[in-house]
């Protein structure tokens, strides 16, 4: 009779297959799915799953996790979300290939303007072993907890190849054939893919170096994917303008008919301020019967931020007295901010600028003068106006009071309808996805996105069935991104396995924790609800702790 090194027993399975759940056990051997269904074999270890839901281990599509797996191997807090495969180096930018620390300053500067992730993290936390992206991949898994999916920068893969040319100009020939061959390498090292953008810009207001590469750049990188047998082509559309959005739809068709490669777009975010999410989704729809594979992606929580004038915030970036504080340190900021000639020209300046429509839905959030005790949880208008003062001096008065560490919450202006969510997430051109966990730290949580999935769209609204819902952030992603061997709860598959209670499944609140190398902050979300998480057979996260485990691998 077989013997499993773990039994997960009476539980509901929800296999990742999209069909209904059925009762029995999963047996585990060996890092490998052993039996579902029914186990009368022994185990060296047996968890009980009565009431419990045993479903195959969560996959997140977009984070940010490159520099944070440096110090923190099981991309915190993820695990605890259920999220057993992570996806890193969205959006063009990865941490290698990398030529020495010195020529990494760069790359750390535009992570700092795109993804908020600060140079002292940098410093403290990322050590520039390496050079390539094979190197790379060699570092991080030592010890590693959890399965990366690692995504090759094509602005980093341009730095590389170019230098400073590469924010000048398109590649020569020469150069691509550079690119093809350290995209060939990394793939066969294993990485999943290549990530670009249509739209970021780096500390200088710059477009960042994969929006100067041209259509038979964008074809030799896909074909040179193809040739290795997998790969994937990530982009951030240009979504400032809806008619370059869905340029970038149509550019990501042609690439995938001229390659085979799937390409995928994030993110599809519902605004009342347009139908630009409607018009991707139809565009998204026609391309695919047209023959091309590609995806849009979508998270389905409101893409509510918290602000903190002593962080970094992308909010503020439009306005240039506003931006020229992110780069100060807090003392500096302090005294900045103080200054009564300063004060006019940021309360003007933000008064004047388009982000004060956004600005009507901040709320005053937690606060630690007794001063600001009386505006917690208001509306910071609704403040104002008690005040007497225009929005933008509230604010600046309340974070001055605080030494800037005031938080303001962004509620609701953003993919806040659920409704409107709910018809974004059930589409079929559209995978869930866009969490940017591990980016953006300071000002929210991306993290916990497969909770509330769970909590919010499955239980509490009734927007789609459980398995519907496991089935979309199991093995649809899977199949999409050529991960093979996950997704699905079957004999022979990687056991990756989350146990989860569907009563009381949820996200947590946020919490603002001081744990990042360089000083830094972030906001974290511990789960209720999730009972075991299994990475590759090792059970990694039980009861909201983490064992010993480090069972990860690069997939």
């Amino acid at each position: 009779m077989a013997q499993a090194d773990i039994v997960i027993r009476n539980g509901l399975i929800v296999d990742g297959s999209g069909g209904k759940p059925f009762a029995g056990d999963v047996a585990i051997a060996d890092g490998r799915i052993l039996a579902v269904g029914s186990f009368a074999g022994e185990a060296k270890q047996t968890i009980d799953a009565a009431g419990k839901v045993i479903a195959p281990g969560f996959i997140d599509i977009h984070t940010h996790y490159d520099p944070q797996l440096c110090w923190d191997r099981l991309a915190t807090p993820s695990l605890e979300h259920g999220c057993t495969t992570v996806v890193i180096g969205n959006c063009s930018l990865s941490v290698a290939p990398i030529r020495d620390k010195a020529a990494a300053q760069k790359l750390v500067s535009m992570f700092r303007v795109i993804e908020d992730i600060g140079d002292a993290t940098f410093e403290a936390g990322v050590p520039w072993s390496w050079e390539s992206f094979p190197d790379y991949l060699d570092h991080i898994c030592q010890g590693l907890g959890i399965n990366v999916g690692a995504l090759v920068g094509h602005s980093v893969l341009r730095l590389y190849v170019m230098g400073d040319a590469a924010q000048e100009r398109a590649a020569t020939d020469a150069e691509i054939a550079e690119m093809v061959r350290l995209l060939k390498q990394a793939m066969e090292a294993g990485a999943i893919g290549l990530s670009t953008s249509y739209v970021d810009v780096d500390e200088n207001m710059k477009p960042v170096p994969s929006r100067y590469a041209d259509m038979r750049e964008k074809l030799a990188l896909a074909r040179a994917m193809v040739e290795t047998g997998r790969g994937v082509m990530q982009t951030v559309p240009f979504f400032l303008d809806p008619v370059k959005q869905i340029e970038c739809i149509d550019e990501l068709a042609q690439i995938s008919r001229e390659t085979g490669i799937m390409c995928t777009l994030a993110p599809i975010v519902y605004s009342p301020m347009g139908t630009l999410w409607q018009d991707s989704l139809d565009r998204l729809t026609a391309v695919r019967e047209g023959g091309a594979n590609v995806y849009g992606q979508s998270m389905p929580r409101p893409f509510d931020l918290n602000m903190r004038l002593s962080e970094n915030s992308f909010l503020l970036l439009s306005m240039p007295s506003w931006a020229k504080a992110l780069k100060m340190g807090l003392s500096a900021r302090l005294e900045y901010f103080s200054d009564p000639a300063t004060q006019e020209i940021l309360v003007k300046e933000m008064s004047a600028g388009q982000i004060m429509a956004a600005f009507g839905n901040l709320r005053v959030g937690r606060v630690s003068h007794p001063d600001n005790k009386r505006f917690e949880n208001r509306p910071l208008a609704e403040v104002a106006s008690e005040l007497g003062v225009s929005l933008p001096r509230a604010m600046i008065d309340i974070a001055l009071r605080d030494d800037l560490d005031a938080e303001f919450q962004l509620v609701g202006a953003i993919h806040g309808d659920e409704n409107f969510v709910a018809k974004i997430l059930d589409h079929p051109a559209c995978l869930v996805g866009a969490s940017d966990a591990g980016a953006h730290i300071a000002q929210f949580c991306g993290a916990g996105d497969t909770c509330y999935m769970l909590s919010r769209h499955v239980r509490d609204r009734g927007d789609m069935s459980l398995e519907r819902a496991v089935h979309r952030m199991t093995k649809e992603v899977a199949d999409a991104w050529g991960i093979g061997d996950r997704g699905l709860l079957k004999p022979g598959m990687a056991a990756d396995v989350v146990v989860f209670d569907p009563a009381t499944i949820d996200r947590g609140e946020e919490i603002f924790v001081h744990d990042v190398p360089g000083n830094a902050n972030r906001y974290i979300r511990h789960p209720t609800g999730i009972d075991a998480v299994i990475v590759n057979g090792a059970l990694t996260v039980r009861d909201g702790g983490y064992t010993a485990a480090r069972a990860g691998l690069i997939v």
